[in-house]
C-alpha cells in the first residue's frame, strides 16, 4: 500500500518518518460525530414509542432503518467494486468521507419535517439516510485508521478510534435524554415542540460545516501499487468470511442490548427506573466501550514498554473510578469498579493478543447477559450496563483480523464488513419481536448466542483459511 502525503511516498510499515498524527486526529473527530448520533437511537426509540403509541416491534424499526442502510449502502458499493475496481481508490478516501457527510447532513434535515408533520415515516427515512451517509464514512475511516502505520499496530490506532467513538455514545444519551425526556415532563410537549427539530438541525450544520472543513484541508492519500481490485477476489478468504458474520453477530447483540435498555431497567423487578434516570445508566453501557477501548488501544500497542503499558492500563480503570465516583457516588462507582477489575484481568489474560483478547471478552459477555437474562434486581441491571465494557473492543479486533493480509483488497473487504451492520438492522427487531412476545427480560437470548460464535471467532474461525495468503499474523 502507498501512501502519499502529498509529495511523499511511503510504505505502510516502514518507519518513514512521515508524521500521520493530524490525519489521525481529524478522522477520529469523525468517530466522535457518528458515535453520538448512532446512539441517540437509544433514546429515540422510548421517545418515539410514547409519541407514537407503537410497540417495541414497530420501536425497533429505528434501528432497522438507520442499520438496514448500512447493508444496502454496503452492497451498493460491493456491486460497484466487482464491475468498476474499489471506488476509494478511484475517488480517494477524502471524497468518500465528504459524500458521507453531506448525505448524513440531509437524513438529519428530514427530521425537521419527521417532527413539524408528526410522520412517523418521515423519521424513519431521515434515519435511512443518515445511515447511508455514516455507512460512507465507515467504510472509508475504518480502513484509513488501519493503514496510517505499520499493520501490527492496526488494532491499537483503531481501537483508540473507537474509544473516541464511543466518548460520543457516552455523552449522547445524557444529553439526548435530557432534551427529550426532560421536554416530555412538559405535559403539553409533542412533536411540534422545537426540541427535537432543533437538535438535528444542528447536527445537520455540523455536518455540513465539516465536509467543508475536510475538503480544504491537506490529508495522506493512500493508493494501493496493485492496482483496481475488481470482481469478488476478497471473497476466498475464509478469515474474512467468517469475519463478516462476527460483525453481524457483535453490532446486533450491542445495538440490541443498547436498545432496549432503557426499557429493561424500568421492569419493576430490575430496577423500576423512570425514562430519563434510566438514561443515565444507559451512558454507562456505552462509557463502557470508551474505557475499555483505551485500555485496548495501550494493551494492543507494540510500541510501548511493557512496565509502562501495564501502568497506563492499570491507570485508566483507576481514574475511570474516581470520575465515576465524583460524577454519581460512591455506591455506584463501587459497583462498577467490580467490572473495572474483571476487564483489567481479561485484559492481561489476553497478553495483548487480538484473537485472544476477542474471544476472551466474548466469554465474559456470554456469562453477564445470562446472568441478566435469569436474575433479577441490582445483580441483573449491573451485568447488563456492565456488558459495556466487554462490548469494547470486539469491533476493532474482529476488522483487523478479518482484514489482515489482504493488501488491495482490504476496501472490498471493508464494504463486506460494514455490509455486516446489517445485524444492527434485523437482530435488534427480532429481539423486540420477541420481547413483544416473552418479555424484554427473556429476549436477551439473542446477543448470549451471538457471543457464543464470537467465542468461536475469537478463538478458531480467524485462523480458518490463512494458509492460503501470507497473512504474517503468527503473533495474533
Amino acid at each position: 500500500m502507498a501512501i502519499t502525503n502529498p509529495t511523499k511516498t511511503v510504505e505502510q510499515g516502514q518507519d518513514s518518518g512521515t508524521n500521520f498524527t493530524f490525519a489521525f486526529t481529524v478522522i477520529t473527530g469523525l468517530f466522535f460525530i457518528w458515535g453520538f448520533i448512532t446512539c441517540l437511537n437509544d433514546i429515540l426509540i422510548p421517545y418515539l414509542k410514547k409519541q407514537f403509541e407503537l410497540n417495541y416491534f414497530k420501536a425497533t424499526l429505528v434501528q432497522f432503518s438507520f442499520f438496514g442502510a448500512y447493508f444496502i449502502g454496503s452492497v451498493a458499493y460491493f456491486l460497484y467494486s466487482l464491475k468498476y475496481g474499489d471506488l476509494i481508490e478511484r475517488i480517494g478516501y477524502k471524497n468518500c468521507i465528504i459524500w458521507g457527510l453531506l448525505m448524513a447532513a440531509f437524513g438529519c434535515f428530514l427530521f425537521y419535517p419527521g417532527a413539524e408533520y408528526k410522520i412517523y415515516g418521515i423519521f424513519l427515512t431521515g434515519l435511512f439516510c443518515l445511515g447511508l451517509g455514516f455507512t460512507l464514512l465507515q467504510i472509508a475511516a475504518n480502513p484509513y485508521v488501519a493503514i496510517l502505520g505499520p499493520e501490527k499496530n492496526a488494532s491499537s490506532r483503531l481501537n483508540l478510534a473507537q474509544a473516541v467513538n464511543s466518548f460520543g455514545t457516552t455523552i449522547a444519551p445524557i444529553i439526548g435524554g435530557y432534551f427529550l425526556f426532560g421536554h416530555m415532563l412538559n405535559q403539553d410537549a409533542d412533536l411540534e415542540g422545537s426540541t427535537i427539530k432543533s437538535m438535528y438541525l444542528l447536527f445537520t450544520v455540523i455536518f455540513i460545516a465539516t465536509a467543508i472543513t475536510i475538503r480544504y484541508i491537506n490529508l495522506p492519500t493512500f493508493k494501493s501499487e496493485e492496482g483496481l481490485a475488481k470482481g469478488a477476489s476478497a471473497l476466498k478468504y475464509p478469515h474474512l468470511m467468517l469475519g463478516i458474520v462476527a460483525i453481524f453477530a457483535y453490532v446486533g447483540a450491542e445495538v440490541g442490548i443498547g436498545s432496549l435498555l432503557i426499557s429493561f431497567l424500568a421492569m419493576p423487578k430490575i430496577a423500576g427506573m423512570a425514562e430519563m434516570e434510566a438514561s443515565t445508566y444507559v451512558s454507562f453501557y456505552w462509557g463502557g466501550l470508551m474505557i475499555g477501548r483505551i485500555i485496548g488501544a495501550v494493551s494492543l500497542s507494540t510500541n510501548i514498554a511493557q512496565v509502562k503499558k501495564i501502568g497506563l492500563m492499570i491507570l485508566v480503570p483507576v481514574i475511570s473510578f474516581v470520575i465515576i465516583g465524583f460524577l454519581t457516588n460512591w455506591v455506584i462507582a463501587g459497583n462498577y469498579a467490580i467490572f473495572l477489575a474483571l476487564s483489567l484481568l481479561a485484559f492481561f489474560l489476553g497478553s495483548s493478543l487480538p484473537a485472544r483478547t476477542l474471544g476472551i471478552f466474548s466469554i465474559i459477555l456470554v456469562c453477564l447477559v445470562s446472568t441478566a437474562v435469569f436474575a433479577s434486581g441490582s445483580l441483573a441491571m449491573w451485568c447488563l450496563v456492565g456488558a459495556g465494557l466487554f462490548n469494547s473492543i470486539l469491533w476493532s479486533n474482529i476488522f483487523t483480523l478479518a482484514i489482515a493480509g489482504l493488501g488491495k483488497y482490504k476496501s472490498q473487504a471493508s464494504s463486506l464488513l460494514i455490509m455486516a451492520i446489517l445485524g444492527a438492522a434485523l437482530l435488534p427487531v427480532i429481539q423486540g419481536s420477541l420481547a413483544d412476545k416473552i418479555g424484554i427480560q427473556r429476549s436477551f437470548i439473542v446477543p448470549i448466542i451471538c457471543y457464543l460464535y464470537l467465542v468461536f471467532y475469537g478463538f478458531i474461525g480467524y485462523k480458518m483459511g490463512k494458509n492460503k495468503i501470507n497473512l504474517g499474523l503468527r503473533n495474533l
